[in-house]
């Protein structure tokens, strides 16, 4: 009895750090389980955010555990986001250590950095590097831990795409005609934010690559979180603009094109359109995580953000893009 119990209480602990979406090893990259769980909205006014429930962890299982972020990773330098975690808590030593080997037995380059990013409300947070994959192929990151709380290492197997569905770093940013204010509809049939920030709907994507300076886009659907590695993102894009209203357009393109139709039952959601032009549909196993990409003046994809992105990461590309 004391052992079920010490069980349950540590899946309570994890779900409430996690949020949402299923546990899983460090050799799993599923996004989690699939969306449609969310409850139904009420009012015509959009949904509140999915709460998802974690399993309890099996109480012999206490290694490190590993949850990664960036699911399509592509040739050269790029972020490379991972989340960790034991039977009894989210690891948030400030860093650890990344070793990342090819697959085949070759010595891993040197040890990369990866560092602690806490999230809103001060419950959970990842870690993330810069890695530079030379060629296409399997890969092997093991991040280990030395911490006074934790100590460990956990292997996590990534592929590198010589061609990614999705637009990359250095590629122009697709002009899509995505919908605004302008176009005559309101908020709740915009976005299933529940308190939707107005800014964030003003300007499509299209207009935004031409206007000539930087531009911050997030793909999202807030009331629809599905994976363990989902946070606020569209509230975090909100707080980016807040800061900085003047040196970017700020754009929220919500995934689903009928918000109100949804009302908590996804048999009815339809995608909208930008979801297959910027290759999202194109991912195995899709869940409908957030993208944050940062453009330049120029229409250049100067940063992209699979998964949550902190503020602070937010404002250091915001930064590069804009050249402050």
């Amino acid at each position: 009895m004391r052992k079920f119990l010490a069980a349950a209480l540590a899946g309570v602990l994890l779900a409430a750090m996690l949020g949402c979406g299923a546990s899983t090893s460090s050799t799993e990259s599923d996004g989690g389980p699939a969306a449609g769980t969310a409850p139904a909205g009420s009012g015509g006014q959009p949904t509140e955010p999915a709460v998802i429930q974690v399993p309890s962890p099996e109480p012999a299982d206490d290694g490190l555990k590993a949850h990664l972020a960036t699911t399509v990773l592509d040739v050269g330098e790029q972020r490379v986001a991972f989340v960790l975690v034991t039977q009894k808590a989210l690891v948030n030593a400030p860093s650890v250590q990344v070793a990342v080997a090819p697959e085949g037995g070759a010595a891993p380059a040197p040890a990369i950095t990866a560092h602690f990013n806490e999230w809103p409300y001060g419950v959970r947070g990842s870690y993330a590097a810069t890695v530079d994959f030379p060629s296409a192929g399997q890969y092997l990151l093991t991040a280990t831990v030395d911490d006074a709380a934790v100590m460990g290492s956990v292997d996590i197997p990534v592929e590198i795409l010589a061609d990614s569905p999705v637009p990359s770093l250095g590629e122009p940013a697709l002009a899509t005609d995505t919908k605004t204010l302008s176009d005559e509809v309101d908020l709740p049939q915009l976005t299933t934010a529940y308190t939707p920030d107005p800014e964030l709907y003003r300007t499509s994507i299209a207009d935004a690559v031409a206007a000539g300076r930087p531009a911050v886009i997030v793909f999202a659907t807030p009331a629809f979180c599905t994976s363990p590695t989902c946070g606020p993102q569209v509230d975090t894009v909100s707080e980016l603009r807040a800061a900085y209203p003047d040196t970017a357009n700020y754009i929220h393109v919500e995934l689903y094109d009928n918000p109100l139709e949804i009302q908590g039952n996804l048999d009815n959601a339809k995608l909208v359109s930008a979801a297959d032009e910027w290759g999202f549909t194109q991912l195995p196993h899709w869940t409908n995580e957030s993208w944050v990409f940062v453009v330049d003046g120029n229409g250049i994809i100067r940063h992209r953000f699979e998964g949550f992105a902190s503020l602070s990461e937010l404002e250091t590309a915001l930064a590069d893009a804009a050249g402050l």
